[in-house]
């Protein structure tokens, strides 16, 4: 009864979305598909084929196609790449893992879909995939219903914890509060909030206009002078662009996502703004969208991440080197994509704690082990009760070549806190999102 009771919720949950995912693909633009299982040949195992028995299928699962391929697709290759180094090291309780890759197209429903599929027709143990909270949303039930388990490697709008998925990117006190105290602390008083017009936007904007608020009650200059929204994929920014002329706001606090954000940054840079005469904070550009939109145009422009491709650590320099000679030199690194490669590191560590891949002792483990890795960005770690990662957070500003130099980051990693237990002016946002 438990399940069907799941599985009927989660029906209307993909019923609601599909409607909106169809208006959406009204006004978004066609982009490239990528082959959904066509793995990159740099990457594909050079270990002779296992016998039956010596392999054990894992799942990923990212946009290969649509507005959000200009991010998913080097997720998924940093996701290839830690496959292959943990084959070429001998694989995970001495088996060899086969990625099953599938395409959720930009799509939520095809991403439940497809993680369904994963799960009960490819019998997969694992998933490594998603980026935007719609999508996550989408698998939460079916990873839930059909006991799976999810690592999910991007930052978020926090208010959730699932027994079924890892957290690897931020949640909101590693990385959107941080961003507006970085602002705050530089004299930018009035902020104005942009972002695409679905769950994490919308739920980031929630804790931002109530962290300015409380911010507002020692100094009353501090205000939110505009909030605007625009489609998944919208391109069209003339309106928008005039609200801010008019707002005059000291800084722009930006959730856009996927390829908007190439949009905008053009058509701000036309309208005579700069990084100078108005800053940008964004928390989902990184190095490999700055590609898509041009050093150029974005210059000077910040971000707030837990980890670029210039951060500093041995484990960072020789993941790059890996990452380039796998795809090219011509190719980066940055958030998303290590927390990806981390992600299945994570799991591994988790698998051999538990030493199983039952999914019921690997979340049993998670709760008393310290499981813990030196990724790229520097030391991580499962947080046992909300699965969520121990996280440094970091703040950036765009070089002219595109990479990303640090200004600024916490003393040391963060102690995940999605539901902002720790925020008194964050009291009542949690339930107030969930009606």
């Amino acid at each position: 009864m438990k399940r069907q009771s799941i599985l009927k919720t989660s029906r209307v949950i993909l019923f609601v979305v599909l409607l909106l995912s169809m208006l959406l693909a009204a006004c978004t633009p066609a982009a490239t598909a990528v082959p959904p299982t066509d793995v990159p040949a740099a990457v594909a195992s050079d270990t002779p084929a296992a016998a039956a028995g010596d392999t054990i299928k894992v799942g990923v699962l990212h946009s290969l196609s649509g507005t959000m391929s200009i991010s998913e697709v080097s997720v998924r290759d940093a996701t290839l790449l830690a496959i292959k180094e943990i084959n070429a090291a001998g694989g995970v309780l001495g088996k060899q893992l086969e990625p099953v890759v599938e395409d959720g197209a930009s799509d939520w429903p095809t991403f439940a879909e497809k993680a369904g599929k994963l799960l009960t027709e490819d019998k997969v143990a694992v998933i490594f995939g998603c980026w935007t909270s719609a999508s996550r949303k989408a698998v939460l039930p079916v990873v839930e219903a059909d006991n799976g388990l999810l690592f999910y490697p991007v930052q978020y709008e926090g208010l959730e914890s699932s027994p079924n998925i890892f957290y690897t990117g931020a949640e909101p006190t590693q990385q959107i509060i941080p961003g507006v105290k970085y602002l705050l602390d530089q004299g930018k008083k009035k902020i104005f909030l942009l972002g695409s017009d679905y769950v994490f936007p919308r739920t980031a904007n929630t804790i931002i206009k109530a962290q300015l608020a409380d911010a507002a009650k020692t100094d009353p200059a501090i205000a939110m002078v505009g909030e605007e929204y625009l489609p998944l994929g919208g391109t069209e920014f003339s309106t928008i662009l005039a609200k801010i002329k008019d707002a005059k706001p000291d800084a722009i606090f930006s959730t856009l996502n996927g390829d908007s954000n190439v949009a905008f940054f053009k058509q701000f840079k036309d309208a005579g703004f700069t990084a100078e005469s108005l800053p940008v904070m964004s928390v989902s550009i990184a190095e490999d969208e700055v590609r898509g939109i041009g050093a150029d145009i974005i210059k000077d422009q910040l971000v707030a991440w837990n980890y670029y491709q210039t951060t500093k650590t041995p484990e960072n320099d020789a993941f790059v080197k890996a990452y380039k000679a796998a795809y090219g030199a011509d190719r980066v690194t940055d958030d998303p994509i290590e927390a990806g490669y981390f992600g299945v590191y994570l799991w591994k560590k988790l698998v051999e704690a538990a030493g199983s891949f039952d999914v019921d002792k690997i979340k049993a483990i998670a709760k008393t082990a310290d499981i813990e890795f030196q990724a790229p960005e520097g030391l991580v770690k499962i947080d046992g009760e909300n699965h969520h990662t121990w996280k440094t957070v970091r703040i950036g500003k765009i070089r002219a070549d595109g990479l990303i130099d640090e200004v600024f980051a916490s003393s040391g990693p963060v102690v995940p806190d999605p539901f902002l237990k720790n925020f008194p002016w964050a009291a009542g946002i949690a339930d107030a999102m969930k009606k």
